[in-house]
This record gives C-alpha cells, structure tokens and sequence, in this order.
C-alpha cells in the first residue's frame, strides 16, 4: 500500500518549528484501534498534535456532539421533516476539516458533514436551513465560507470537487478541493470516475472517505472489494492512506500530508477514515433490524470524544475548568442554532422560480404565472 506520507510532504505548517514534548498531545494507546484494522497512520506512532490544536478539536467535536442532539430532538418536534446523524464521526470530519486552508481550498460535502461545516466557521443556523426545507443546500454563503452547498446524492460531491480542483490547477491558485464520501459512495459509478479523472489529470484533489462500516444497511464485506476502500487508489494511480477515523489527530495528520501533497503538483490523494455512526443512518431508519447490539457497544467504547479528552487530561493540557467551560459554550452554541432555525422563516414561494435558469425559459415562465395564479384564488 502507498506510503501515508507522500514524499515532499510536511505534516508541519510551512516555517512552524517543531514541537517540544511538553506542548503536544500524545497519541492514543494502540489497542484503541478497531480489531483487525491495519492502518497507515495509525493511532500511537505520528499523530501527536500542539497542546492548543487538540483543545481546539476537541471543542468542535463537543459542540457539533450536542447541535446533533438538538437537531433530532428537532426532527421529533416536528420542525425538521428528517435529519441525518454524524454522532461518532466527529473525529474524522473535525480533524480533517481542521487540515484546510480557509483562503485557498474548498470543501464540497455530502448530507451527514455538519462537524466539518461547524469546524470551518459555516453559519449553522442558516446550514440548518437545510434540514428544516427551507432552501436547498442551505442559507449560507458558500464562496465565503469555502464549503459548498449540501449534496444529497450519494456520491454526488465528488465529481463536483474534482472539477473544481483541475480548474484551480490550471489557474495556478495552489487552492485544493476536499471531498467528503461514505464507504457506501465508494460503490458508485460517479466515484469510481472522480477518482480516474483526478488521478489522470492529476487534479489537486483529497478524497475523504469516512468509512462508518454501514451502506444504510449493507455491512462493508458485502459491498466494498478488495479489503479497503485505500486499497482501491492504487489502481487510480494514487496513494491510499487508512487512519484511525476516531482519532482526530490521526486524521489530522493524514489530512495535512494529503494537501500538502496536492499542493506540491503531486496529485491526488484517497483517505479511508475508519469510524462508525452511532446512531441510525436517519431518523427515518431502525438499525436494530440488520445491526447487532454487541458491535454498537463495541464501537462506544470507542467513541471519539472521551477518548480525546482522556488523552487530554493524560497529558496534562486540559482540566476541569476547561472541560466544563467548553461544555456550557457547546450547548450555548447548539441552543443558539436551534432557535435560531426553528424561528427562520420560510423562503417566498417565488423562490421556487429562482436561479433555476441563467436565462429563464417560456416554460419556466408559463409555470410561474400558473403559480401565481393559484395563489391569488
């Protein structure tokens, strides 16, 4: 398998000195990997982090933990007509999203990335938006914000990222696109050719996969081939890097190689974070009925957020004060976001017109009228 350290990579932001063992955070105990899972950044060897990154990661992870919560207790009152959860994920897209650079690379996400909007500074009442119905992709600005609009097609992103990346390499800009899919998208057609065209062209382009064990209700061994999904990028002419995908830095780490790499004109690169969802793949889903209860235990034990702060706390660079400040600040936050969506009011109907054309069509204005005219009964 290629190596998780492209050469010419440096994990290290350009000129920052390295850190002294007194100001990062140690890595995990290897034992907290998954059974069996083999991985190319793996938790225990290159995945120390500064003391003020993993406070910062962590309090992202907590805060996008409990705007979760609040998002399905939504769902159930009624305001959201559904609502996807990323509990247990937060680690792979904080520690990912943690990686970009804000003023040149852009992020094109799928359904399930709250944490990676919320890391990168989105405005979270108007992402919410979204799941409340009130405009598709979202009230947010995405050229400012750098993540694009939600994308519920099931690999839908992908190709979108890679046609931004090969532009951005054309106009010499250094800009990167990342691109955030589910084991499940790494089955479709739309993914399979993202990753040819990117690996041909050489398109500046970070593939991240959060491998959360689950297509909906398809267990990985039924539908992803040759033992990985990083397996598959050597045959895109790419490397395939596997990490811990509940260790943030871990993720981090790979991230960073994977951009730096892209940045250099080395092309680019497929990350497999190994995680799990939590929680049903949609409040419109029962995952006892194809889940066994014994492999959702398992995998709490693993959950990302005490395992972070244990690491915190062994390291000395967090205490109580800290830990109970972020709390109050994450439910703040989360508390603020969801009056703030659930007070939103809903977009004019006109709207439903808008944007659809550059140049609108006679159909486009045949139906408008029609819309108006009912209406006005």
């Amino acid at each position: 398998m290629p190596s998780s350290e492209p050469a010419g990579a440096d994990p290290a932001p350009p000129g920052a000195p390295a850190p002294d063992a007194a100001t990062v955070l140690p890595s995990a105990p290897a034992t907290d990997l998954p059974a069996g899972a083999a991985m190319d950044v793996p938790t225990g060897s290159t995945t120390d982090l500064p003391a003020d990154l993993g406070r910062r990661l962590y309090r992202d992870m907590l805060t996008a933990r409990r705007l979760d919560g609040e998002a399905i207790a939504l769902q159930r009152q009624g305001v959201f007509p559904a609502y996807v959860s990323l509990r247990g994920q937060e680690a792979a897209q904080v520690g990912s999203a943690a990686a970009v650079d804000r003023d040149r690379d852009f992020v094109f996400p799928t359904y399930r990335e709250m944490a990676v909007a919320l890391t990168l500074g989105v405005d979270m009442v108007g992402y919410m938006a979204s799941h409340r119905a009130l405009w598709h992709g979202g009230l947010y600005d995405p050229m400012a914000s750098r993540f694009a609009p939600i994308n519920a097609v099931v690999g839908g992103p992908v190709p979108h990222a890679v046609g931004w990346a090969l532009g951005e390499r054309l106009r010499g800009t250094g800009g990167c696109a990342v691109s955030y899919f589910g084991d499940g998208a790494s089955s479709e057609g739309d993914v399979h050719e993202s990753l040819n065209f990117a690996g041909v062209f050489a398109a500046p382009v970070v593939f991240v996969c959060q491998n959360n064990q689950w297509a909906l209700s398809v267990p990985n061994e039924r539908q992803v081939a040759g033992g990985s999904v990083a397996a598959r990028a050597q045959g895109y002419g790419m490397p395939g890097v596997r990490v811990d995908g509940n260790d943030p830095a871990a993720v981090y780490t790979a991230t960073r190689a994977a951009l730096d790499h892209a940045r250099a004109g080395g092309g680019p690169t497929l990350i497999e974070a190994v995680t799990y969802r939590l929680e049903p793949h949609s409040t419109s889903d029962d995952p006892s009925r194809y889940r066994d209860a014994a492999e959702e235990r398992a995998w709490r034990e693993r959950d990302p957020l005490p395992r972070l702060r244990a690491r915190l706390e062994a390291a000395g660079h967090a205490d109580a004060a800290f830990f109970e400040q972020a709390e109050a600040d994450a439910r703040a936050t989360a508390e603020r976001v969801r009056d703030g969506v659930a007070a939103a009011p809903e977009p004019g109907g006109a709207d439903l017109f808008t944007h659809v054309y550059r140049e609108p069509t006679r159909e486009l204005a045949r139906q408008r009228r029609a819309w108006q005219e009912e209406v006005e009964l």
